[in-house]
């Protein structure tokens, strides 16, 4: 009778696609007109004194998606794009009799997340049941950790560009609450056409680390660095690979406002926000909707919003005036969640393959972005912008020392290529490092052939494009087709010099009268004469010659 009701039950569940419940209600949007907010150093709101100025208080909570083969608490893979309903194992789907199997993997990424954000790891924590009941979470409940996580107390440091000229790296730190475990929920597919909503559970279960981040931040520019490096820790740690268009990392923002030495204002959650410039964008919007609603007279709701990225706005979603009850029960069927902090503390019996201890995580921490810039300051002497720069960016970092290695040119030059001519261009066509048609050693050739004075650097920018567009051609190739090489032919250089000279008396008699700085002009028009290939060095010094 039960292999009966299995099979049934393993029927069931391979042969659904998608389960389908009517809409109970249609949701009003009100659009509310933006316009952009800049940080509290830099206010957007004047008031005629300190006293009456409103600033923005923003606290975090981001909810990452554990890099696993498997999901938190059974073993059904986990994989991105899979067809609906086809990743989902009897525990997932609830059914009645299954019992929770704590994945190891998913314990030793939130410890590793847990060091590298300098947290308190509690050796002890517990698991428990957050009641509510919607579609997407078929035993109606979640299994988290409310009463004890399983670590606290961290600080996250992360800097941001800022400054009169915005070259000034800024660091600030905002306090970690705590890291704890939870599991996801399926997903929900509306579908307004037939007033439906198609449930997927391939996410349900999936292993999530919670992090709630105190407000300690004042505006859109600082969440979105500081969560731009959170992310970057993710990534070099292994525990999320963070791409938020994945919905591999989640952020919710709180959101208030008050004036200075008064208690905080009423707080807005904004959800769906899925990318880090759009964070940004929906904080400084809030932050100004708020101080609006105060400075006419008015009360902020305390409601949860939703960012809608195409009018740059928030809309409400629901309000809270009801506060919701969880019924927050301990898990029944999990025990304590025990690590330990080094082999020498673990009991006798207990096989070290099989606990999570915290001083072998510790022992195999990676480098961490910070670490990386301080790295890169020292080992080339570039400016902190730039490692800043190198490191925010995906892929940069190791561009740049890819060329380094094949280059003799100057650390300082080599920078200004990459963050300049390569960076811009992935900007202007939206495309990542890994896309470039143009390669770190492709560069490097380029860079060699300047170096050696082969070609001016006008000409070298000017090669770049052209290896841009035409993928494949080497910078030697386009230098031969096009006879861009550096022209150094000290006869022609002297014809077209005494040329420019000739039609040019005023500069003359302006550099025989001591203003040198005309030289400058002069040498200008006669690279444009040989555009741009003529070697400098040899028409200066003609120049100095002739009008001496």
């Amino acid at each position: 009778m039960m292999a009966a009701s299995c099979i049934a039950a393993s029927e069931l569940l391979h042969n659904i696609k998608l389960i389908a419940y009517q809409k109970a209600s249609c949701v009003l949007i009100r659009r509310i007109s933006t316009s952009k907010l800049q940080c509290s150093s830099q206010p957007l709101v004047k008031a005629e004194s300190a006293l009456q100025q409103l600033v923005g208080v923003v606290g975090l909570e981001i909810h990452a998606q554990i890099s696993s083969n498997t999901k938190l608490f059974s073993g059904s893979s986990v994989r991105f794009l899979a067809p609906p309903n086809s990743l989902v194992s009897f525990f997932d789907a609830s059914l009645p009799g299954t019992l929770p199997v704590l994945n190891r993997r998913c314990v030793e990424a939130a410890v590793m997340t847990a060091l590298a954000l300098n947290c308190t790891i509690n050796k002890k924590s517990l698991f428990d049941r957050k009641h509510y009941f919607y579609a997407d979470l078929p035993a109606g409940y979640q299994i988290t950790q409310q009463r004890r996580p399983i670590a606290v107390d961290g600080v996250l440091t992360y800097s941001f560009l800022g400054g009169k000229k915005g070259n000034q790296v800024i660091r600030k730190n905002v306090h970690i609450k705590q890291i704890q475990l939870e599991q996801d929920s399926g997903k929900s597919l509306h579908d307004d056409a037939n007033s439906q909503t198609l449930i997927d559970l391939n996410r349900a279960g999936i292993g999530l680390m919670e992090l709630v981040m105190e407000p300690d931040m004042s505006c859109g520019e600082e969440a979105a660095a500081a969560v731009r490096e959170l992310q970057l820790i993710l990534q070099a740690l292994g525990t999320c690979q963070g791409n938020m268009s994945e919905g591999q990392l989640r952020v919710d923002a709180n959101v208030s406002v008050h004036r200075p030495g008064e208690p905080l204002g009423i707080r807005t959650e904004v959800k769906n926000i899925n990318s880090i410039r759009y964070l940004a964008r929906a904080i400084d919007f809030e932050i100004q909707r708020q101080t609006d609603v105060v400075q006419r007279g008015g009360m902020v709701q305390n409601e949860t919003r939703a960012y809608d990225s195409k009018s740059g706005e928030t809309v409400p979603m629901r309000d809270k005036e009801g506060l919701q009850d969880y019924r927050f029960m301990p898990e029944p069927n999990l025990p304590p969640l025990i690590v330990f902090e080094d082999n020498a503390s673990l009991p006798a019996g207990i096989d070290v393959c099989q606990a999570v201890v915290v001083q072998t995580i510790k022992e195999g921490l990676p480098e961490l972005p910070s670490i990386k810039r301080d790295r890169l300051v020292q080992a080339y002497g570039i400016l902190p912008e730039h490692s800043f720069t190198l490191v925010n960016e995906d892929g940069l970092m190791e561009y740049f020392e890819a060329v380094m290695k094949s280059t003799k040119k100057e650390s300082r030059k080599v920078i200004g290529w990459v963050t300049n001519e390569l960076l811009g261009l992935l900007k202007q066509q939206d495309m990542s490092v890994s896309q470039s048609p143009v390669g770190p050693a492709s560069l490097a050739e380029l860079l060699e052939l300047q170096e050696a004075g082969h070609i001016s650097s006008s000409v070298a920018k000017q090669v770049f494009q052209e290896m841009w567009r035409s993928p494949g051609k080497t910078a030697v190739q386009i230098i031969r087709e096009q006879d861009l090489g550096l022209v150094s032919d000290a006869a022609k250089l002297h014809r077209i010099c005494q040329k420019v000279i000739d039609s040019h008396l005023d500069e003359v008699c302006a550099i025989r009268g001591g203003n040198k700085k005309v030289l400058n002009k002069l040498m200008g028009l006669v690279q444009k004469e040989t555009k741009g290939r003529a070697d400098p060095v040899l028409v200066r010094k003609i120049l100095e010659e002739k009008t001496s």
